[in-house]
């Protein structure tokens, strides 16, 4: 696919994911124990050929930038005319950061130009799905289409929450309305709905005229979704592309992850026995970076202590991870976790580098990375007690600890101003120097504000 550029959009702030996208962006989440939800995308991209691709960042790009380099950089070959390359922000048009999705795409306009494609990719990096694109692009060459979508048959009830569209039975494309109260129901079947995936295949001639368009309206959102597409369904030719799924499952997987119970959701999913997302499938694998790590360990089992014993059940665990002692059920083990002795961890996501200490009970927890659980901690037995410490707690009772927070071994009600320095929740961990430490804080109801 030497005509086309695939353009990723991988710059969204992901606010609903707070606090995991605290320190990075959306597409830089880790999933899974091992990915990261870009790398969904990136191994679509790479098991459908296309390896022309230009990665548009905003949002807190350094851990983003960090997993391309190591994770994707060697399966491009320069040399043949392959490559991917992190475009962040140039303001080449104008002095403010990206004001939407098409915006984004004008704003680095002359770097697709510098590559002559013919066809134009537009994939958003932030979906969790398998999908060859090679026969959409395909399709929108036969139809010979200024724009193809890529459409996913969704419920009505479902189509609320998407940009929703009407076809021909040629799957031309007749109308469309984002995120509709009272949703159309597609040619096939009224209570099915085709809902627009955020996929585009443009001719790169049309698509610049109308990013040039675009960019001259006042009012305009410069989004594709709000305003390029709707533009141009009655004056040109727009089609949709029913949606392909490679998972290889009955059920067609696409899910997105923008809020904490989605993401916790589609996580859990993956622990069960038939999983409907397959990370298993060689025929269409998933790539990621993979860290020279030895195996997981599970230890103390031999000595006859049954409460002292590593074991983990209906759990995935990453290289590196040792459970000394510990056990963990239904939950996912990042890289160099560790779980010690005593302690239960269940129904929860710990990213790289967590380590439990002894004795620790938890429940519905998400750790981020490198964050250390003091010995007798229960986290997620109690909404209340949780949220007063300070952290993260939804509405369905899930507790979220961020990268950088810091638990101490002491309990809220023992706090007072004399232990400014023992603080049981660093808000703000970067500044952990004296100055920061001595500063003033209000403690209200044994919680630091």
């Amino acid at each position: 696919m030497r005509d086309t550029l695939t353009v990723i959009l991988a710059g969204g702030r992901g606010s609903r994911l707070e606090p995991l996208t605290r320190d990075r962006a959306k597409p830089a989440v880790p999933f899974g124990g091992l990915y990261r939800i870009i790398d969904f995308v990136l191994s679509n991209c790479l098991n459908s050929g296309m390896r022309r691709l230009l990665l548009l960042t905003q949002y807190k790009a350094q851990s983003l930038d960090r997993h391309i380099n190591l994770a994707w950089r060697s399966y491009f070959c320069r040399e043949l005319g392959e490559f991917i390359d992190v475009v962040p922000p140039q303001q080449r048009f104008a002095d403010n950061w990206y004001q939407g999705t098409a915006d984004a795409v004008y704003q680095n306009i002359y770097a697709i130009e510098r590559e002559q494609p013919q066809y134009v990719v537009i994939l958003a990096g932030d979906h969790i799905y398998k999908m060859n694109y090679q026969p959409m692009v395909d399709f929108h060459r036969e139809m010979e289409a200024e724009i193809t979508v890529g459409a996913l048959r969704v419920s009505r009830d479902q189509a609320r929450q998407f940009g929703v569209m009407q076809t021909d039975w040629d799957y031309r494309v007749t109308g469309f309305q984002e995120k509709p109260n009272d949703p159309i129901g597609s040619a096939e079947d009224p209570n099915v709905c085709l809902a627009s995936m955020g996929i585009y295949v443009f001719n790169a001639n049309f698509l610049y005229e109308q990013l040039c368009n675009d960019a001259t309206l006042q009012g305009s959102d410069h989004d594709f979704g709000k305003n390029i597409l709707p533009n141009a369904i009655e004056n040109y030719r727009v089609c949709a592309f029913p949606f392909l799924d490679e998972n290889r499952k009955q059920d067609a997987y696409w899910r997105d992850v923008g809020t904490i119970d989605a993401y916790y959701e589609a996580s859990m999913d993956l622990i069960r026995v038939d999983p409907q997302l397959n990370l298993y499938d060689q025929h269409w694998p998933i790539r990621a970076y993979q860290p020279m790590l030895p195996p997981p360990k599970f230890v103390f089992g031999s000595e006859g202590d049954t409460s002292r014993r590593g074991s983990a059940l209906d759990s995935i665990v990453c290289q590196g991870a040792i459970l000394s002692g510990g056990t963990a059920a239904r939950s996912i083990l990042g890289p160099n976790v560790r779980i010690n002795s005593y302690s239960h961890v269940e129904d929860s996501i710990l990213f790289d580098g967590v380590e439990v200490g002894r004795r620790c009970r938890l429940r519905r927890v998400v750790v981020d990375k490198g964050v250390r659980i003091p010995p007798e901690t229960e986290i997620g037995y109690d909404p209340a007690a949780d949220a007063a410490r300070g952290l993260t707690v939804t509405s369905s009772g899930l507790v979220i600890i961020a990268r950088g927070e810091e638990l101490l071994e002491v309990p809220p009600e023992s706090l007072s101003t004399p232990y400014l320095t023992r603080v049981y929740l660093a808000k703000f961990p970067v500044c952990r120097n004296l100055a920061c430490m001595r500063a003033p804080l209000r403690i209200d109801n044994g919680a630091f504000q």
